[in-house]
């Protein structure tokens, strides 16, 4: 029988829903897929993993008819299919919601979902649509908001409503649930398991491998371009896959049992702001303590006041009615720059756009936050300073690119972040806000970027890390609040609280403030 083809009653076989043969994609000398065969079975959910820069990527951009392929075969059904465009997918019912997402900022939610469907359907009815399987989903999103409003979460739900208004036969995922507390997590599954029953086939992509293991009947490892492990993720173990997708033993994070915390560092008291745009979050009455060598997490769904408080803390917006001080020192009035001159960096939630500009090489992104004595002296650029700079964070966080003068854009998302993270925490900060800092990286960046916010707080820094990812606060926060509705609850040390309670905070539970501390 043919891999990945399916059993019917009296003898007969379906054939695999989608059969990748030999498929081959260059960019330059970069070999991004080499001769890769992948199958999906027709009700399958198959998870493809890999590190960023595995071709990934690629290899599903080639599928949704984004790139073509230099060499292989595409099988649809049985039958050989070339895929042109993303219209060309989405009439043979093939639907894919990227990482990086592809929503026009001055358009609405509606608008947008209208495009990608190229329906004829009136905006009214259509917006009814959205709202009932946003609902159906618990996906929360409001149909008449502009996207460049939106955070990357709430972006994320966007791409997520248009794949299921598509009703698609094969659905791609990749990271889907990065901005989701783990009630919805299980929604989403719940929702992925019976799309799956009725025949819907499912390529996931995730560095959550607990929840590979979780969701998936099969999986494909990529390494270099090339598949190097087919699996049945159930019977493995998270470490054995992570060590197929590395091709080695998995380090771990390291941490101090119990850590030195000082004097606080950043303190913030009575911060209430108005939302500066129609369906914003108005933040209200948030008050917060971070000490000299501790990692504070901020955990909370995309959208609740987390792009607001972060701007606040980063002197993007002003409040004036607030106390917010930096090593005892008002800073309330102060702007970004003025900030990290005092020693308060920032590490953006969006890579590409405000941590890095694509057109850029790392040695001028190295210089959007270090422009420095250093690296110019008496107000000239040392260009042998600024590439020195950007050589060492190079060598220093593991990042993999052709060097300093490689460009953003040439980078993989992991490698990128690992970059964006290295400069700002060589810059020696005495406060790091960081959001989101691993989103949508491999287990092996994640791992780095970890262990340098680790190392960070155990040289006395203040860490104040807001995430989604509630294993990760687990792993490396001292203690955890939960932001929800613009208002941020008392923080407990980690060790009091579990993963369902916190979650239950972020998806707005009344009456379970107490229960974080259960």
């Amino acid at each position: 029988m043919p891999q990945g083809a399916t059993p019917l009653m009296h003898g007969q076989v379906l054939p695999p829903r989608l059969a990748l043969t030999g498929i081959v994609k260059r960019y330059g000398a970069m070999l991004a897929n080499d001769a890769v065969t992948l199958s999906v079975a027709p009700g399958e959910i198959h998870a493809l993993l890999g590190e960023n820069g595995a071709g990934k990527s690629t290899l599903m951009k080639i599928v949704y008819g984004v790139v073509a392929p230099d060499a292989g075969t595409i099988a649809w059904e049985g039958r050989p299919v070339a895929i042109p465009d993303p219209n060309a997918a989405r009439a043979l019912g093939i639907g894919m919601v990227f990482q990086h997402f592809s929503l026009f900022e001055t358009l609405t939610v509606a608008e947008n979902i209208a495009l990608g469907l190229g329906t004829r359907q009136p905006l009214a009815a259509l917006t009814a649509e959205i709202r009932r399987v946003a609902a159906q989903y618990g996906l929360a999103v409001e149909p008449g908001r502009h996207v460049h409003h939106l955070s990357v979460g709430e972006r994320q739900r966007v791409e997520i409503l248009r794949c299921l208004l598509q009703r698609p036969r094969l659905l791609i995922l990749d990271e889907p649930t990065s901005v989701l507390t783990p009630q919805e997590a299980e929604g989403l599954f719940a929702m992925l398991r019976r799309l799956a029953e009725e025949g819907c086939s499912i390529l996931y992509i995730s560095h959550k491998l607990e929840e590979i293991r979780a969701l998936c009947t099969a999986a494909t490892v990529l390494r270099a371009g090339q598949v190097v492990a087919r699996c049945d993720p159930r019977i493995e173990t998270a470490e054995s896959l992570a060590e197929m997708m590395i091709g080695g033993g998995l380090a771990r994070t390291s941490r101090p049992p119990a850590r030195w915390t000082g004097p606080p560092c950043l303190v913030v008291d009575g911060l209430t702001l108005a939302a500066d745009e129609p369906f914003g979050t108005t933040l209200r009455e948030v008050a917060l303590e971070l000490r000299a060598g501790e990692i504070l997490g901020i955990a909370g769904v995309a959208g609740n006041g987390q792009k607001e408080l972060l701007a606040a803390l980063a002197g993007e917006r002003r409040a004036p009615g607030a106390r917010i001080l930096l090593q005892g020192r008002p800073i309330g009035v102060l702007g970004p720059a003025e900030r990290r001159d005092r020693g308060l960096h920032f590490i953006p939630e969006e890579r590409l756009g405000r941590g890095a500009v694509a057109e850029y090489s790392l040695a001028e992104n190295a210089l959007l936050t270090r422009l420095n004595p250093t690296t110019a002296p008496r107000g000239l650029l040392d260009l042998r300073a600024v590439n020195a700079l950007a050589a060492r964070l190079i060598t220093r966080f593991g990042v993999r690119c052709a060097g300093p003068a490689a460009q953003g854009r040439s980078l993989s998302g992991g490698n990128m972040q690992k970059f964006i993270v290295g400069r700002e925490i060589d810059a020696g900060p005495r406060v790091l806000l960081a959001a989101h800092p691993t989103w949508g990286v491999d287990i092996g960046a994640a791992l780095a970027i970890r262990q340098a916010l680790l190392d960070l707080a155990a040289a006395g820094a203040g860490v104040l890390v807001v995430s989604e990812d509630l294993d990760e606060l687990l792993e490396i926060a001292d203690r955890i609040a939960v932001l929800s509705g613009g208002r941020l609850s008392p923080p407990v040390p980690v060790s009091q609280t579990s993963v369902e309670a916190i979650g239950l905070l972020m998806g707005g539970a009344e009456g379970v403030a107490h229960a974080v501390a259960a």
